[in-house]
């Protein structure tokens, strides 16, 4: 039995990375897939190559989330993954100041608009969407960063945090309203996307670099996208009918205390 078999399911961002991965692996599982991004060629050739309905979406903008209402107005899953670090770019460029000293404004306005904004209208959306049926389940992607001071990613950290939070607020009202609307976090650690990609480059110290990130991390590696993707589709299932306002980490270990042996 496929366990989101006839589900409709929205997730954004979902052109690379991530997003790619869950709104795959809920295709695989039999449910109707609308996968949105605001790149359009990419989300459309990821659509067509796993079987989902395409439909572009700047999560930041209220107009467009208006457009996503009006074209599907049924949901059973929403899973808001669109998100944004401000720090994204090549390995060796310099990227702009995101430490709580010296971020711009401007710089500070663009991470939480797309992470925060974007978050709160698809949670929005969402519980309208499934008020009819007076079921279903959100699926937020916040990051280990939300539960962590992350110095020089402020912007990003608090952001992050603030998902965190919302969830469990839209988790509380829907259950004061007599809904089972689940609403749940998912935080992952260093997750190998294209953007992680990105930042380490392909040269010939690719390797060590790679090693250098995760040395924090007790199971000394990258997670995979498919993994993530994994945890999705469990709370996207029934089966997690009993879990709200709860928050999930993937991260290798790495906020579960210091991995050192101790001495003899």
């Amino acid at each position: 039995m496929l366990r989101l078999q006839n589900k409709t399911t929205l997730v954004t961002g979902g052109a690379r990375g991530i997003g790619a991965a869950i709104a795959s692996a809920f295709c695989d599982e039999g449910a109707n897939v609308i996968l949105t991004d605001v790149d359009a060629k990419t989300g459309q050739s990821m659509a067509d190559k796993i079987g989902a309905t395409f439909a572009r979406l700047d999560v930041a903008s209220e107009a467009d989330w208006h457009v996503v209402a009006e074209r599907f107005p049924d949901l059973d899953v929403l899973v808001n993954n669109a998100g944004i670090t401000g720090l994204e770019g090549p390995f060796d460029s310099l990227p702009p100041a995101h430490d709580p000293e010296n971020a711009s404004l401007a710089d500070w306005r663009a991470v939480h608009a797309v992470n925060n904004d974007g978050t709160f209208l698809g949670c929005r959306y969402a519980i309208r969407a499934m008020r009819k049926k007076g079921v279903g389940s959100i699926i937020n992607i916040s990051s280990r960063s939300g539960l962590v001071g992350v110095p020089m990613a402020a912007a990003y950290a608090a952001s992050k945090a603030a998902i965190r939070n919302h969830t469990k607020s839209v988790a509380l009202y829907c259950a004061g309203q007599g809904l089972a609307i689940r609403c749940n976090s998912v935080h992952p650690a260093a997750i190998m996307t294209p953007m992680w990609e990105q930042m380490l480059g392909d040269g010939p110290d690719r390797a060590d670099r790679e090693a250098l990130m995760v040395a924090d991390t007790p199971m000394q590696r990258f997670g995979e996208a498919k993994e993530v993707a994994a945890l999705a589709v469990m709370l996207a299932s029934d089966e997690a009918a009993y879990m709200t306002g709860t928050e999930l980490t993937i991260d290798g270990g790495i906020l579960a205390g210091s991995a050192a042996t101790p001495g003899g």
